[in-house]
């Protein structure tokens, strides 16, 4: 690979990226749909699937007013040939009402990525975020807000009130879903290293002999 090739791979990667939360958070499904490759997954906190199922139901809950919007900042990129990882960091923005409160929650964190190149194009093999610290706010400032601490603490404290939220409008929210620290993202890394090593997207790397 020279310079020039990888330079290119990593702006098409970038372009992609910023691409997803556009074409996703305005609503152009068929534009959004060239991000994946056919058989590409989506892991979310209240969604895990292929590329394909998580447009359609982002389209219904897009047209029955379900509002997550997603914010970037810096993007780090590994290159193995046609096979990267990308890690983006990332806002995500879910305003809804909760317990009688119309609330903003914010959650921080990375989307990490497993990326290929297939005649040409890069595209999505799995989109795992990692949820790093979350915030509920009432958009009405003087509004009393009293959450459930039972349920909140079901969750891990990188997204809880993001799960608090998305529990209480109808939807179930895995509870494992890796964070800044812990087992979940080490086991995260491990699979990114297998990737980049030309294993499967959901099998570990090998350990070192």
């Amino acid at each position: 690979m020279t310079a020039a090739s990888d330079q290119a791979d990593r702006r098409a990667i970038r372009d992609l990226l910023e691409n997803w939360v556009v074409w996703r958070d305005a609503g152009d499904w068929e534009r959004f749909r060239g991000v994946w490759h056919p058989e590409g997954r989506m892991m979310a906190t209240w969604f895990q699937g292929t590329g394909d199922e998580f447009i359609r139901v982002s389209r219904e809950g897009f047209e029955r007013g379900v509002r997550i919007l997603h914010f970037l900042g810096g993007i780090a990129i590994d290159v193995a040939g046609a096979r990267a990882i990308s890690q983006t960091k990332m806002t995500i923005n879910q305003r809804a009402e909760v317990e009688g409160v119309v609330c903003d929650v914010v959650c921080t964190g990375r989307f990490y990525d497993f990326l290929e190149k297939r005649d040409e194009r890069w595209g999505i093999v799995l989109r795992q975020p990692i949820y790093e610290k979350d915030r509920i706010d009432p958009v009405d400032p003087s509004a009393p807000l009293a959450l459930d601490r039972e349920v909140l603490m079901r969750f891990p404290e990188g997204y809880r009130h993001l799960a608090y939220l998305q529990t209480r409008i109808g939807y179930k929210v895995k509870p494992d879903m890796p964070g800044l620290t812990g087992r979940e993202v080490e086991a995260l890394y491990a699979r990114g290293a297998g990737w980049l090593k030309g294993a499967p997207a959901d099998e570990p790397a090998a350990p070192a002999s």
